[in-house]
């Protein structure tokens, strides 16, 4: 998408020539091109915190994307998934073990160890009322599943359930929102 102020820019050198470095402080056309440089640094600003909230979302799909492969047809799919989503909210585990471990008595945790900390606990909490996770029993999502690119825009195309911690899996909707 091209920018609103490459194209203001090209509309005054076009109209001015070569002044076009030589406008009034506050000329309409010095006032089009900090409205368009506004407008391109606002759009920049929400692409970025959308991309940052959508990021967990895109890496805990390409957690289940990996983990396709060890799904076994002969074993109940609901039990499965339940193991998958044990494993993904245990990914850290390590890590976090190891920054306990090396932390020094009476001093401060690292940076790190809160913000895992922080996102096991929510992550945890989610799970009691229903992990958001790609539909692993449909043998056609399962593909889907499978084809995914690692882009947001596609996951348009898989199914998304919400796994409680005990009791039915219900479908969700895509993108999650709330307890959807």
């Amino acid at each position: 998408m091209p920018s609103k102020l490459a194209k203001v820019q090209k509309h005054i050198t076009k109209k001015k020539g070569s002044k076009a470095n030589a406008l009034h402080e506050n000329s309409r056309d010095a006032q089009r091109l900090r409205t368009a440089s506004a407008r391109d640094e606002k759009v920049a600003r929400l692409t970025a915190v959308r991309e940052k909230t959508n990021q967990p979302l895109i890496e805990r799909v390409a957690f289940f994307q990996d983990h396709v492969e060890l799904i076994d047809t002969t074993r109940s799919a609901d039990e499965q998934t339940r193991e998958i989503i044990a494993s993904y909210l245990g990914r850290t585990d390590d890590e976090l073990a190891a920054l306990v471990a090396e932390r020094r008595p009476g001093r401060p945790p690292s940076t790190r160890q809160p913000l895992l900390e922080q996102s096991r606990k929510t992550e945890q909490r989610e799970y009691e009322s229903g992990f958001w996770c790609p539909d692993m029993k449909d043998p056609a999502n399962l593909a889907a599943l499978e084809k995914w690119g690692g882009d947001w825009s596609s996951l348009a195309r898989i199914k998304f359930i919400r796994v409680p911690k005990v009791g039915g899996i219900r479908e969700s909707a895509f993108p999650p929102k709330g307890a959807s």
